[in-house]
């Protein structure tokens, strides 16, 4: 299988179809991060449920590539800040795939602003999104993989849950303390989920992106001077794409990380190395 989308995901099925027989749901895949890891979950063998909750075109897109490259998937719309929608939204996938094995909380904003000039209404909409969009779709994945029960004929885990999170889990991001403040959450979100759920034989694990290529930062990279601007906070020196974020997503999602939970997975080309210090400091 071969999917190629128009934010240039351009990935080769792997060949020995790590994720095969599994369902998954990610949301925030109508495009950038969610989109590549939709897309590379399909080719890694599982069904995948795209979820959005603006652009139907764009989401069904996803949808239809991954149709078309001989994979399974369908584009649920629900905006993961809302239970009622959180709940609606799993009913549908559990009824298309019978059950899910892997959910990816994927889906993320920013309403970026000096912390004097924060509104409430810019911080709650953040957090909804970010922190409690995670809560609610851990929450009903866990519901359904201790109603299922095992399926070690796909899974060596119960099910696996991947909180996207960011860089800014553990870096301060000045005029952006929404976004970091729901980041951190994440990190101690999917720590907690991690220490309680591993009994159970669920896994939970973080990842977290640097600076990527997607529509959300496009002004950080879109110009000549922005991306060199960029290129000083990055040691590895170049920016990340999204298929970079997606291939650490099937890894954690597989049994090659069967031994794995409780641990955020760094994605950032050196980022969280602050090369500010390496020749001061």
């Amino acid at each position: 299988m071969d999917i190629t989308g128009q934010a240039g995901i351009h990935l080769t099925r792997a060949a020995d179809n790590k994720l095969a027989g599994q369902k998954a749901l990610v949301t925030g895949a109508g495009s950038g991060i969610g989109k590549a890891v939709a897309a590379a979950f399909a080719e890694a063998g599982a069904a995948v449920a795209v979820n959005y909750v603006s652009g139907d075109d764009e989401a069904r897109a996803v949808a239809d590539q991954i149709i078309a490259a001989g994979g399974e998937a369908i584009a649920l719309r629900a905006d993961v800040s809302d239970e009622a929608q959180v709940e609606a939204m799993f009913a549908q996938a559990c009824a298309a795939f019978g059950t899910l094995d892997i959910v990816v909380a994927n889906a993320g904003l920013q309403r970026d602003a000096a912390f004097a000039e924060m509104t409430l209404a810019q911080w709650n909409t953040v957090i909804g999104v970010n922190l409690t969009g995670q809560f609610l779709c851990a929450r009903a994945g866990v519901r359904e993989f201790l109603r299922r029960g095992p399926r070690p004929e796909v899974s060596r885990a119960l099910g696996k849950i991947i909180c996207m999170s960011s860089v800014h889990e553990t870096i301060p991001w000045a005029g952006h303390a929404n976004y970091a403040a729901s980041k951190g959450g994440v990190l101690m979100l999917m720590r907690t989920m991690a220490q309680e759920l591993a009994p159970r034989g669920i896994r939970v694990n973080g990842l977290a992106p640097g600076a990527t290529r997607t529509p959300i930062n496009t002004a950080t990279w879109s110009s000549p001077e922005a991306y060199d601007a960029l290129m000083r906070l990055v040691p590895y020196k170049r920016i990340g794409e999204p298929e970079d974020i997606a291939r650490a997503a099937v890894w954690l999602a597989s049994d090659d990380s069967d031994y794995v939970t409780g641990i955020t997975l760094f994605v950032d080309g050196g980022m969280t190395l602050y090369p500010e210090f390496a020749s001061g400091g």
